[in-house]
């Protein structure tokens, strides 16, 4: 059965075919330890690894690489973000369809630092407005700690508006660009990002077990990980030197090199463009499952952008039942539940059945989304026939 897949929220697939190629050459031809040896091979995984933090840095606006360090995924530089910036007693402001990614460490900061949190929530029409932010801005408030977009409903924040009344409230901006990297255009100088947490797996199309986050040069962190980095050895302390304050261990060579590839097609085909073309299927979808009897879709309507992620029920059925039919009897991947943004299914009003979602990559087609509408048709009328 042919797999149409319509996950990429989760993880981008398929990848482009240079990155399938760019792990395999890491593997076949320098699979050495980068920046823990001056052989050839060791220096070669540690260009790829430098080549890799520069296009990265190119994509999103870094001027300089050195404040962009790796992690395993977008949790990873999130928690890294949130527990290193934070101290006892600060105010923290986020917003109501929060990911558990950065909710997590938030609620863990107010159990065992006293950290107070303020999730603002969006306006009776469903969007948020940066003015809302400005207004929850306190003495104390020190991180302004919100999402790009839903991964839920695709709902896009007012990044640049939040990012302009940060810095005027001289109050540090963090960003998680899970569900726009690589899909909408990021600039952390332009949008006065003074954090930006992101994987390489969704849609920055490099595989699993990559991830980063930028910082802008004089914020400081606490380290999470302390240990070996390759330089500073004879120190007992972890290295003052960017980025191997926040690097400890080896890196994922092979990783990053797929990433590089990655990055690579993004700066080749061009954000504007993969967003169009994600937009476009998702608007599509939207559009005709507002017409099938019995289903409802979640978010703004169509005359808000968003990213490519749709959600939505089917009355009277489970989503998970409704998720396992699409992929065991039309073969289409999508994704059931709660999408670990409690938080978001709250505020879209599924907190008590979750939801389906359907999200795009650059690689679904007009047949993707015809081929979906016509098997929740089919299961929709096995629930409400005429």
């Amino acid at each position: 059965m042919r797999i149409t897949y319509l996950d990429n929220a989760a993880s981008s697939w398929p990848k482009p075919p240079g990155v399938k190629e760019a792990m395999a050459e890491a593997i076949d031809d320098y699979g050495a330890n980068p920046g823990r040896g001056g052989h050839a091979l060791a220096m070669k995984a540690s260009k790829t690894i430098f080549r890799t933090r520069m296009q990265v840095s190119r994509l999103f606006g870094i001027k300089n690489p050195n404040d962009l360090f790796f992690y395993l995924n977008a949790t990873q530089a999130l928690n890294q973000a949130i527990k290193g910036f934070l101290r006892e007693g600060d105010h923290v402001i986020s917003s109501s369809i929060e990911h558990n990614s950065v909710r997590r460490p938030l609620e863990y900061l107010r159990r065992t630092k006293q950290v107070d949190v303020t999730y603002v929530e969006p306006r009776a029409d469903g969007l948020f407005y940066a003015e809302d932010f400005q207004a929850a801005i306190r003495p104390e408030t020190r991180l302004i700690a919100v999402s790009h977009a839903s991964n839920l409903t695709g709902l896009i924040l007012p990044i640049v508006e939040i990012g302009r009344i940060a810095k005027e409230g001289e109050v540090a901006f963090l960003v998680d660009a899970s569900q726009t990297a690589g899909i909408l255009p990021i600039d952390v100088e332009k949008m006065n990002i003074d954090m930006l947490a992101f994987p390489g797996h969704k849609g920055l199309y490099g595989p699993q077990g990559t991830g980063a986050l930028y910082v802008r040069s004089d914020l400081d962190l606490e380290p999470l990980i302390h240990g070996g980095t390759g330089s500073q050895s004879e120190a007992i302390e972890q290295p003052t030197t960017r980025p191997d304050r926040f690097e400890s261990g080896t890196a994922n060579t092979v990783g990053l090199a797929g990433l590089l590839a990655g990055v690579t097609f993004i700066l080749e085909t061009g954000v504007e463009k993969i967003h169009a073309h994600e937009w476009s299927l998702a608007k599509k979808t939207i559009q005709a499952l507002q017409q099938i009897k019995g289903v409802d879709v979640y978010g703004p309507g169509t005359e808000i952008e968003r990213v490519g992620v749709v959600a939505f029920n089917i009355h009277g059925a489970d989503a998970s039942e409704v998720s396992y039919i699409l992929d065991q009897q039309y073969g289409i991947a999508t994704r059931a539940g709660y999408h670990c943004t409690p938080l978001g299914h709250r505020t879209a009003g599924t907190e008590e059945r979750g939801a389906v979602r359907a999200s795009f990559g650059y690689f679904n087609t007009d047949e993707d989304v015809e081929l979906l509408i016509t098997a929740v048709t089919e299961i929709a009328s096995a629930f409400h026939p005429s």
